[in-house]
């Protein structure tokens, strides 16, 4: 066996395209291992459930495979079911927790929630999409240890890190930089750009795939002959070295001719108390470009409507990337990964007329 034989082919999330095969080597596998080992700080002693199905990378690579490689335990599951996820946390005294925002959302959302016996966890780690903050706060009240992670099929998935006080001290941010892993901010020409602004992030190490199968094109449009791997994702690094994701550069709206964030939107629908869930993405308009929209799912009971909603965003928002557009649905389209699926959404809604 060589170390750059394919050990597994993965397909990518497919929210911005067609699905990929992404080869991953013996190489990369182990590689993700001991830099998630090592810089997670995993111990022999932890427990970690299974609550992502094993055609994604979330369910081999986030903690499954690095824990077996520690000799830890993994509890392996059938299904995701919120319910199902608190009583298997307590029976099993599980310490070490991964899975997709709206995974935890679920969970929290429980009457269960608030009295369930979740002390033996060490933190929650949210991962494979935007995490956004009134999610964290949710954990934070009582008194976990919950952040995101940053890592995408072609890489890891896990590549940075954050701990202790870090947490709370730097709210959304994904960490520093794992052990053995370089990365890189760049602008649309290829130049770094410093502190505090925005750009693709890129990413070199042993924990980068091989390449897409059957796919030569495709591949050289991410991967270079120097290695480094264009994720395709925004980001931005403060002073201290802490990287944040911004968004898919996919998902950017403009919107008459600025650029909107979804995320910095979403978090502040999900900020009103009556909004579940919420995505925001761009459909096509003559006038603007791309008008900001907006699907919005309310808890139970609530009653708020359109022109509520805008008047709370535009209390946090300039006013160009206040939704021009709201929809209320009664749950959000999931792709099988269990992410939400903005490119159904946005097919769903892109048939509507224009925006004054």
């Amino acid at each position: 066996m060589d170390l750059e034989d394919p050990w597994a082919l993965l397909y990518t999330g497919g929210t911005t395209g067609t699905p990929k095969g992404a080869v991953l080597s013996h190489r990369c596998i182990t590689a993700n291992a001991v830099n998630t080992i090592i810089s997670w700080r995993l111990r022999p002693d932890d427990r970690a459930p299974v609550f992502t199905p094993f055609f994604h990378t979330g369910g081999w690579n986030v903690f499954t495979l690095p824990l077996l490689y520690q000799g830890a335990t993994v509890v392996l599951t059938r299904r995701f079911d919120p319910g199902r996820a608190l009583e298997l946390i307590e029976r099993h005294r599980l310490t070490v927790v991964f899975m997709v925002p709206t995974m935890f959302q679920a969970m929290a959302d429980l009457p269960e929630f608030g009295r369930a016996d979740l002390g033996s966890v060490r933190f929650f780690i949210s991962g494979g999409a935007p995490c956004p903050l009134p999610l964290y706060e949710t954990y934070w009240e009582r008194g976990f240890e919950f952040k995101q992670g940053y890592g995408l099929t072609e890489a890891g998935p896990n590549t940075f890190a954050l701990h202790g006080t870090d947490v709370r001290r730097k709210p959304g941010s994904v960490g520093r930089p794992l052990l053995y892993v370089e990365t890189r901010i760049v602008d649309d020409a290829g130049a770094d750009v410093g502190p505090g602004e925005v750009g693709e992030l890129l990413v070199r190490g042993p924990h980068v795939f091989s390449g897409y199968w059957r796919r030569p094109e495709a591949t050289a449009e991410v991967l270079g002959e120097d290695g480094w791997l264009r994720t395709g994702d925004l980001a931005r690094r403060d002073e201290d070295g802490f990287y944040y994701i911004v968004d898919r550069k996919k998902q950017i709206i403009i919107s008459g001719g600025e650029n909107v964030y979804p995320l910095e939107v979403e978090t502040v629908l999900h900020s009103h108390p009556d909004v579940a869930a919420s995505a925001v993405f761009g459909v096509a308009d003559p006038k603007w470009g791309e008008a900001v929209t907006a699907a919005v799912v309310l808890r139970p009971g609530a009653r708020v409507g359109e022109e509520e909603l805008r008047r709370w965003c535009r209390s946090e928002l300039a006013g160009y990337k206040v939704p021009k557009r709201l929809h209320f649905l009664e749950a959000l389209p999931q792709t099988p990964a269990g992410k939400i699926d903005k490119k159904a959404l946005r097919e769903m809604f892109s048939e509507e007329g224009a925006v004054s």
